[in-house]
């Protein structure tokens, strides 16, 4: 038999970039056996007769194999391009079908060649998934057994998809997955406008073109320079960061309005506060249908986009028995996505093949513990841990031990106030393990009836070297905490509802701050910074995610008894 080219992790190989496991070992995985058959442009209808667009890359056998679908409105014909751009992101096809999977890569409704209206994450695409998963295991070289992977938005069509309980879908490996659109487009209020604005109007510039871009000319010299490995290689370590300046980079070509600046303009102006059009794009209650077996995955250093979306999903799918859950550290998932394959095989051999893998051996949860760099695992989430308290002090200290009095700082920098403010503990005496959902409370006074509070939890080493945790956001005028969630712990804030600042008045807030894990080490400090304009140039925010400003230039006051908890394991 001809030697069959193949990416993966073993010599001879293909080698793909990023960690492929969660640093265990599998057994029994796959092996390489076939070479690939391929079908562009191939119709798809769904019920109401729109046509979707699909390409079908299978092993070039006789025989009925499963099949792993990847559906999203990213360009289904750059999936194999392997550039670092962050809409590569259906899997790698050189590596699943070789070893046994159909790779099934689909365009969404009004993207790319499919026919219709595009209208993001609601009910309609949810039916048009659950169509497109029968219509897959329905064919001569599908044995009936159906998954879905990918990351980003072809995470999120796995999960909507699975509310719709197709019955031939069967695993989901949904990694950096996002289940509200909401939590996509505000952050507790504030608009992720540096995101949300170049996110629609960048799909309108990719869905404007077709094969003639994507598939011909210099597309194809472009792919035999990047499969060059040296060049390959160079693209381990592409981050949110890169990823944002190049939406923001495509957003700037022509594209027709029609319908991004509509949905851009529902989004961004129509619905400020949780509404009915965004219940129809939120999957939390949904996912109490789903009972398929689930993989659920992330990276920490993912703070204002997916990793919200992670804990939620695990919290709504506590019912089922059959989901796993990993955290992984910096540049696990860079773009084209190709990393967590030998983990996704271990997953979908288990449950699509019935090969005994070991997936399921140890504790649910696995995660990594960046500053410690090791794994750690857990059976629940989050795992136990106590709250310690640090108080925002007057002279800029962050203690145990309250120092009364109180800052201030300037929206706009007036008066020559600063425009944020910062606190930093002593060097700490011993290594501190903070593992969950860190939470300020704070009591502050603003001078205005609304305003932004916009938070930065660091790490600040014995050089002075600051490093990136994670972040809290809350708009002012939508402080409302949900009474009954928060007995659980933590805020729950509805965003249903906008009610003026009492000027001049202390006012007490929650902000939570997403979750993260971190291990403060012995010397380093810790460092809140509390802004609420992040659109300047002097400050930049996680992945470049800024926002735009809520409310009129004001001054706001940060009282000392202002309290940041963070979680930290038991025993430490």
């Amino acid at each position: 038999m001809a030697r069959v080219r193949a990416a993966g992790a073993e010599p001879g190989q293909r080698q793909l970039n990023g960690p492929q496991t969660t640093g265990r070992e599998y057994r029994d995985l796959s092996p390489v056996l076939h070479g690939t058959t391929r079908e562009n442009n191939v119709p798809v209808l769904v019920r109401d007769g729109t046509r979707l667009l699909a390409d079908i890359h299978r092993p070039d056998a006789d025989g009925r194999f499963p099949a792993l679908i990847a559906a999203a409105p990213y360009p289904r014909q750059l999936q194999d391009l392997g550039a670092p751009a962050a809409v590569i992101e259906a899997g790698t096809t050189d590596f699943w079908v070789p070893r046994g999977y159909a790779h099934v890569i689909a365009n969404l409704r009004g993207t790319v060649g499919s026919d219709g209206t595009y209208t993001f994450f609601d009910e309609q695409e949810r039916q048009d998934l659950f169509d497109l998963v029968e219509w897959v295991a329905g064919q001569p070289w599908c044995d009936g057994n159906v998954g879905m992977i990918g990351i980003s938005y072809y995470a999120m069509t796995q999960m909507a998809a699975a509310t719709q309980r197709p019955p031939h879908l069967e695993a989901l490996f949904p990694f950096n997955v996002t289940v509200q659109a909401w939590e996509a487009s505000y952050h507790n209020g504030l608009l992720s406008q540096a995101f949300i604005t170049p996110w629609f109007r960048a799909l309108g510039v990719l869905s404007a073109h077709g094969d003639s871009l994507y598939r011909k000319g210099l597309s194809r010299l472009l792919r035999r320079i990047l499969a060059i490995p040296a060049v390959h290689r160079r693209f381990r370590h592409t981050d949110g960061v890169q990823a944002t300046l190049g939406l923001r980079l495509v957003s700037r070509f022509r594209h027709d309005a029609h319908p991004w600046e509509a949905l851009l303009n529902a989004v961004a102006t129509e619905h400020p506060t949780r509404d009915a059009w965004w219940d129809d794009r939120d999957l939390t209650e949904l996912l109490s249908r789903v009972d398929i077996p689930v993989y659920l995955g992330g990276e920490w250093s993912n703070v204002p986009l997916h990793l919200p979306g992670l804990f939620q999903a695990w919290k709504a799918l506590a019912h089922n028995p059959h989901v796993r859950m990993t955290m992984l550290g910096e540049h696990s998932l860079p773009w084209p996505w190709e990393s967590m394959h030998i983990e996704a095989l271990a997953w979908f051999d288990h449950w699509l093949k019935g090969r005994d893998t070991g997936i399921l051996e140890g504790p649910a949860i696995r995660y990594w513990l960046p500053g410690a760099e090791r794994w750690l695992t857990a059976d629940s989430w989050p795992p136990p841990a106590t709250h310690m308290a640090l108080s925002l002090n007057s002279d800029g200290s962050l203690t145990g031990d309250e120092q009364p009095g109180e800052r201030s700082y300037a929206t706009d920098g007036a008066n020559a106030m600063p425009a944020e403010l910062s606190w930093t503990s002593d060097p700490l005496l011993g290594d501190l393990d903070m593992v969950g959902h860190p939470e300020l409370r704070l009591t502050a006074t603003s001078s205005a009836a609304d305003t932004g509070w916009i938070l930065l939890l660091q790490d600040v080493g014995p050089d002075g070297k600051a490093i990136d945790v994670t972040q809290g956001w809350l708009r002012a005028g939508m402080r409302y905490v949900d009474e009954d969630a928060s007995a659980t712990g933590r805020p729950v804030l509805p965003m249903r509802t906008w009610e003026p600042v009492p000027a001049g008045e202390p006012v007490d807030y929650r902000i939570p701050l997403v979750a993260n894990a971190r291990r403060f080490r012995r010397g380093h400090r810790i460092r809140l910074i509390l802004t609420s304009d992040d659109s300047r140039e002097d400050f930049r925010p996680m992945l470049l995610f800024s926002h735009a400003p809520v409310g009129s230039p004001s001054i706001n006051t940060v009282h000392s008894r202002s309290r940041l908890l963070l979680p930290i394991l038991e025993g430490e």
